[in-house]
């Protein structure tokens, strides 16, 4: 190990190239390419459709102020575990934190399963071995997280930069050969309960879109630079999220008429195979198998930070606390790649069901962490705040209450999580008094 680097601490080593590229990487997936039918379907109408990606842009652009402030005055690593420990105590901290792990657990089963199943498409030879495809992946990806932060960091980089690329192209060839598709023709939009009904389902699946704007403040206690680069890299990569997605919609609906949009499962496929022939089709979904990856490679990421900045603070098994001596929490690692393979032999249905129950914990921690925010501007006013969030208490008291409302869209959605997540709760609660409330852990 290097003479300069700490022992068993995390690495600052990471900056402003690397928080763009997680943003994009964390964010960017296959929602984009298939949300545009089914939205188009409850909508009709190219404005709305764009209007409400703006919509959602703009929450995921002001959750960013928020986010900075919380990340740059409590600079460790975990994200929302940190600041909901901060500011409501252990045991919130704990339930936050174990939610949100667990919740990343549940999208790398089920992202890998998706991801073996795109790679059975392109080479027939592994059709029907999803499991294996799948587990493999994953021991792929954890083979060489080992090789620590600094490899993590650029393959990262490397893998958004070429996901960037191949969607601009996209977006390149859909406006130049695209005759007008959706934005020539005339439809009446649906009005009163049906109309509104739209809107919130297409809310809610933009918004899922979206999920992973936030990706960077898992590696604040890593970056060589927080202050200085933190707001660059965050800023820059969500806009350059939300510059992606709108171009895209416009690209898609420039393509394709309303009756072949709306019953597309994978509007890009319909895009491309429509203007260059069915055999185009094989490169969209290579393009998927790679977004698909690019999005396992950083959960993998960051979900170990969690786990290692609650090990540290004495709820969780303190043995999640070691790092490498390349900067990366091995065995946070292991157990995360350990419980996602776990999960996946149970098959795909249990899978599907958690990962509906893990939506409602990824949007519940973002209403701890707005909350967290207002909480420590009146309990802690006097705590280093590098960076304020705009307009305060109004901006963070609005996107808590309009998360608030996704959250309440989730549970309406999918009514019988509910049941779940009580569960879940109450669970957790019996763990945390039995094992982790007198702070006194020696295992």
């Amino acid at each position: 190990m290097s003479k300069n680097k700490p022992t068993n601490q995390l690495w600052k080593v990471l900056g402003t190239g690397f928080g763009v590229a997680v943003t994009l990487g964390g964010t960017v997936g296959t929602g984009i390419l298939r949300k545009p039918g089914p939205i188009a379907d409850q909508l009709a109408n190219p404005y709305l459709i764009i209007g409400l990606w703006i919509l959602v842009a703009a929450y995921a652009l002001l959750g960013i102020s928020s986010v900075l402030e919380l990340s740059l005055s409590i600079p460790k690593a975990g994200a929302w575990y940190g600041y909901a420990e901060r500011a409501f105590g252990r045991y919130i901290g704990f339930l936050v934190g174990i939610s949100s792990w667990l919740g990343t657990v549940t999208a790398l089963a089920f992202g890998s399963y998706t991801f073996s199943e795109y790679v059975g498409i392109l080479f027939p030879f592994f059709e029907h071995q999803e499991n294996y495809v799948a587990v493999g992946t994953l021991m792929l990806l954890w083979f060489f997280h080992q090789w620590g932060v600094v490899m993590a960091g650029k393959s990262q980089e490397w893998l958004s930069g070429i996901k960037a690329i191949a969607l601009l192209g996209f977006i390149i060839l859909c406006l130049v050969y695209g005759s007008g598709g959706m934005w020539l023709e005339t439809h009446a939009s649906p009005k009163g309960l049906p109309l509104w009904s739209g809107i919130t389902t297409a809310l809610l699946s933009i918004f899922y879109a979206f999920d992973g704007w936030h990706t960077a403040a898992y590696f604040t206690e890593e970056n060589a630079d927080p202050v200085k680069s933190m707001p660059k890299s965050m800023y820059i990569g969500v806009i350059s999220v939300a510059t992606i997605y709108l171009f895209i919609n416009i690209a898609i609906l420039y393509v394709l008429p309303l009756e072949e949009v709306r019953h597309s499962k994978l509007a890009a496929a319909e895009a491309i195979t429509l203007l260059f022939g069915i055999s185009t089709g094989q490169w969209i979904t290579a393009f998927l198998a790679l977004s698909i990856f690019g999005i396992l490679n950083t959960q993998v990421m960051f979900a170990p930070r969690v786990l290692y900045s609650m090990s540290r603070d004495g709820l969780f098994w303190k043995k999640a606390s070691k790092v490498n001596s390349l900067g990366s929490p091995s065995f946070a690692t292991h157990l995360t790649v350990g419980m996602s393979c776990l999960l996946l032999l149970t098959g795909k249905t249990l899978n599907e069901r958690l990962s509906d129950i893990a939506t409602f914990f990824f949007v519940a921690s973002y209403i701890s962490g707005f909350a967290s925010l207002l909480r420590l501007r009146h309990t802690e006013p006097h705590l280093h705040r590098p960076y304020q969030a705009w307009a305060y208490p109004y901006v963070p008291s609005l996107l808590l209450v309009v998360s608030i409302l996704f959250l309440a869209g989730t549970l309406v959605q999918n009514p019988s999580s509910g049941i779940y997540v009580l569960l879940f709760v109450v669970g957790t609660y019996v763990l945390y008094r039995s094992l982790f409330e007198s702070n006194k852990l020696d295992f």
